[in-house]
């Protein structure tokens, strides 16, 4: 009782971050973790708070009053390592979670600096110490999940040793895990018809066998040891459980396919399905865009991955499957073409016709405020997509300048089609970019093409102005003025412009939609006859005149079955770009 006291008059300190500790418990064979599988010989734990003589812990697995164990932590004075040992007073499970412990501890040893062992070397047959914990903490894999979830994925890593010369990775074989490279390095080696290709040498900190984890297919790649080795691996099925309670690793997995595209060499990790990445071209806030090009067609492609934090929401990938589906089946000169959807490690690509040129944000960072006749063409164009959208019961809900883009010969497209919806429904769970949003999609109402209308008012208010027509200091503020306030009048900006702009913007940006332009028809009706009137020879919404390519191909009679099959092939594969393939059969002359 006198003891029990005495801790109750401790003064404790409330830790701002949990501080991640090591315990080596001295349990038996009856104690079990919140799994219910036998205990391992080394916990990680969270420090809470700290006493004199005593810490409140959080631990995934089951302790027993009076249960002894070891323990490491940092001391609070200089942040180096001590060892101290202790014996559980309570425990109990917390609020929130059924599979988390608290665990009241008194220490009953004086704390004494922890020995730093030789690298890589056991010491007392434990699975992690100090030094090994810090250096897991610190590589690639920790820097992208949260500070919760660090003691349950290091409660999932595995030490491995490999000797020098040992082949620890074999190709062909099944890839079920991923290895952190602690000490020593390796060679990865891809064999071909029998001939081995050195492709990388990784060093600590590296991380080797990671796509094992996202294709789930065989290795692709031999890795032999070149010095001793020290690997901490965590296996495909701790991975996968991990991911579902902890999605922002999500990112990590994005990074890794990134890094992957932008190294491989001979393996096949630069392809998706029939095309190759080649380089990266931008990152948005839920996807990256990449250039490739089709294997066999050599045509160029733009291939956007959605970004894995996405992918492991099943609603939003389906959204984002839902854009390749939405432009696959609208064939408009203003609206990017798509040819192909891919799902590969672990997310979805939509292959895109590659565009040369720039985005309209890029072209209004270097010339805020265009000629009025760029500003109507681009107008025209982005109205003529548009409204063949609208025509077959689309809302792009994300028109801005950085998804319309401008190719080398002035004509504009519509990218990211990726929040389009049918009219007349509420969507606010993906909104478009706040600078640009209709009021009825800030407020979550039912939107229809007039809230397309709206962002294109306020993108031509930027054009012809220089800038945006509300403060961006505070985004908050941002949105209540779009939907309280009417857009300031261009002119006052722009004593010149002309009547035409002016009438088009401010019944455009109108915040009652009842008040805007009823469909993009109309704008058109409006603008085209001030195109002509100011020397605008381009016709956006009319077709585009077809070309054709002659090919001639010689061949001898016993290869008309081979080059039946392989026409065939091509045939097929220019029907997806809008292309058609004739044959006939010449005589020699």
């Amino acid at each position: 009782m006198e003891r029990q006291t005495e801790r109750r008059r401790w003064a404790r300190e409330r830790l701002s971050t949990p501080e991640v500790a090591i315990l080596y418990p001295e349990y038996g064979a009856e104690r079990q973790d919140a799994t219910g599988s036998g205990m391992d010989d080394t916990l990680m734990v969270y420090v809470l708070d700290r006493s004199e003589g005593g810490l409140l812990l959080q631990s995934s697995s089951v302790f027993e009053a009076g249960s002894s164990f070891d323990m490491r932590l940092r001391s609070p004075a200089d942040k180096t390592w001590v060892a101290c040992e202790g014996k559980v007073v309570w425990g109990d499970r917390t609020r929130d979670s059924r599979s988390c412990y608290l665990l009241g501890v008194e220490l009953h040893q004086a704390a004494v600096p922890e020995r730093t062992p030789a690298s890589g070397a056991p010491v007392l047959g434990k699975r992690m110490h100090p030094s090994e914990l810090e250096f897991l903490i610190r590589t690639q894999l920790f820097d992208f999940i949260a500070d919760e979830a660090k003691c349950p994925l290091l409660n999932c890593m595995t030490p491995k040793r490999v000797l020098a010369g040992e082949r620890f990775i074999s190709q062909g074989d099944e890839g079920d895990s991923l290895y952190i490279i602690q000490d020593g390095s390796c060679m990865v080696k891809v064999e071909r018809e029998g001939v081995i290709h050195p492709v990388a040498r990784l060093q600590a900190g590296d991380i080797v066998g990671e796509m094992a984890l996202l294709t789930g297919e065989r290795r692709t790649a031999h890795v032999d040891a070149e010095t001793e080795m020290t690997l901490w691996s965590l296996t495909r099925e701790q991975f996968d459980s991990f991911c579902l309670e902890h999605p922002d690793l999500g990112d990590f997995l994005t990074e890794l396919v990134t890094h992957r595209f932008s190294t491989a060499i001979l393996t096949a990790y630069r392809n998706v399905g029939k095309y190759i990445i080649n380089e990266i071209l931008g990152r948005g806030g839920w996807s990256i865009v990449y250039k490739g090009v089709h294997a066999s067609l050599n045509m160029p492609v733009a291939i956007k991955m959605l970004k894995h934090t996405m992918a492991l929401h099943p609603e939003f990938s389906e959204k984002f499957k839902n854009e390749a589906k939405t432009i696959a089946n609208l064939n408009h000169e203003n609206i990017v073409k798509v040819y192909d959807i891919e799902e590969l490690y672990r997310t979805i690509f939509i292959v895109m016709e590659y565009l040369e040129g720039v985005s309209l944000e890029s072209i209004l960072r270097r010339t805020p405020r265009l000629p009025v006749p760029k500003v109507v063409d681009i107008l025209l164009q982005v109205c003529a997509g548009l409204s063949y959208a609208h025509e077959h019961g689309i809302v792009h809900q994300d028109i801005k300048p950085a998804n319309v883009f401008v190719q080398t010969d002035d004509r504009a497209k519509i990218v990211d089609f990726g929040l389009s919806s049918p009219p007349g429904t509420a969507d606010f769970s993906l909104p478009g970019t706040v600078y640009y949003m209709s009021p009825e999609q800030i407020d979550g109402e039912s939107i229809d093409e007039r809230t397309d209308i709206y962002s294109l008012g306020i993108v031509a208010y930027e054009m012809v102005t220089g800038r945006r027509p509300y403060p961006e200091d505070d985004l908050a503020k941002l949105m209540d003025m779009h939907v309280r306030e009417d857009v300031p009048d261009p002119s006052t900006l722009v004593p010149d412009l002309p009547d035409e702009l002016h009438y088009f913007i401010k019944r455009a940006t109108h915040r009652d939609p009842a008040a805007r332009f009823k469909t993009v028809w109309e704008i058109l009706r409006d603008l085209q006859p001030f195109a002509d009137k100011i020397g605008l020879k381009r016709q956006p919404y009319l077709t585009e005149q077809q070309r054709m390519m002659s090919l001639f191909l010689f061949y001898q009679d016993e290869h008309q079955v081979i080059l039946n099959r392989l026409v065939g092939e091509l045939s097929s594969e220019l029907r997806k770009i809008g292309a058609i393939l004739r044959t006939a059969d010449l005589k020699d002359v």
